[in-house]
């Protein structure tokens, strides 16, 4: 886990308007494993894209008989947002579980996803990754820097973009 450098921002009142904007991704990923279609894994995932503008784009698993085809719920908001002509993103919450039940335990983007995400967000960008209890309530954010989950990651400025 780490802290995240909110630029602008500084002290206290930083990691405050930080975790009340993470908390609410997070409330709207886990919202979106309703709309997953996961009939083979049973794996429900929801996803909720911010971009530095501070829109919100959603988007959940998509399954398909034809496994490869499958489309997870990190791409699915990556891709409305870039298809709407958005470029630029500072975080993403990703919740998932069984589809029967609340979200639970870690989950974080495979790592088809996380080179995706690196296509368009730096090494700081936040993975926020909510944990439920039992009941569903939200109950601990864990946040990641994305090149903690893809270190040492190739990206567009390795190719001089």
């Amino acid at each position: 886990m780490i802290g995240i450098d909110m630029k602008a921002l500084t002290g206290e009142t930083a990691l405050w308007l930080a975790s009340e904007r993470y908390v609410e991704l997070a409330q709207r990923a886990l919202e979106m494993r309703e709309s997953s279609y996961c009939p083979y894994s049973g794996f429900a995932v929801g996803a909720a894209l911010l971009t530095e503008e501070g829109r919100v784009y959603t988007g959940c698993n998509i399954e398909n008989a034809a496994y490869s085809v499958t489309v997870c719920a990190e791409r699915t908001a990556l891709f409305k947002a870039v298809s709407e002509g958005e470029r630029r993103f500072s975080a993403i919450a990703v919740a998932g579980g069984k589809a029967d039940g609340p979200a639970g335990g870690l989950c974080t983007p495979c790592g088809v996803c996380r080179q995706a995400l690196r296509e368009f967000c730096g090494p700081d960008f936040a993975v926020v990754c909510p944990i439920t209890d039992e009941k569903g309530t939200l109950s601990e954010l864990r946040i990641y820097a994305l090149d903690e989950l893809l270190p040492d990651s190739f990206g567009p400025d390795d190719l001089g973009r």
